[in-house]
């Protein structure tokens, strides 16, 4: 069984989860970077990328290597933006919806504050039942800790 871990990452965050699982998992990694990028600090960073969220956009991604027919199960994760997903998943999940389908699904997403209703929001988009398991993690790599290392272990336990 192959895993593949399908993220976006803008402050370092989810890279750094991503990283995590793919030692862990022996899992290939397969970024997301929209061919406009987004402000990556002060204000325009929150707002730009909240409102794109919000508004359900779906940037052009630069080409990503991601053969399909080779993965049995595909992580999905990133940041959470205004209490939902960010957008580059949304193309990919969009770009890939039908392949999707037939694999097993996991989602991860990475916070500073509360996450929202982000995995509600996930869910709902995926199609609800079709994520077996999720994690929620707070700054892992501006703030790591223990629990934060537990936390991935055990998400990485219930896929193995």
């Amino acid at each position: 069984m192959k895993t593949a871990i399908v993220f976006y990452s803008l402050s370092g965050n989810s890279r750094y989860a991503a990283e995590k699982m793919g030692l862990r998992l022996h899992a290939d990694l397969i970024p997301l970077t929209p061919k406009k990028a987004y402000p990556d600090s002060g204000f325009k960073k929150f707002f730009w990328g909240g409102k794109s969220a919000l508004m359900g956009d779906k940037p052009q991604l630069e080409s990503y290597d991601f053969d399909q027919s080779a993965y049995d199960t595909i992580i999905l994760g990133g940041p959470v933006w205004a209490g939902t997903f960010p957008p580059p998943l949304r193309t990919f999940v969009e770009d890939n919806r039908a392949v999707l389908g037939e694999k097993r699904l996991a989602a991860f997403f990475c916070c500073s504050g509360g996450p929202g209703k982000v995995l509600e929001k996930f869910k709902a988009f995926l199609a609800p039942g079709r994520l077996q398991h999720e994690m929620i993690l707070i700054d892992p790599k501006d703030k790591p800790s223990d629990e934060t290392e537990s936390r991935i272990d055990t998400f990485c336990d219930g896929l193995l």
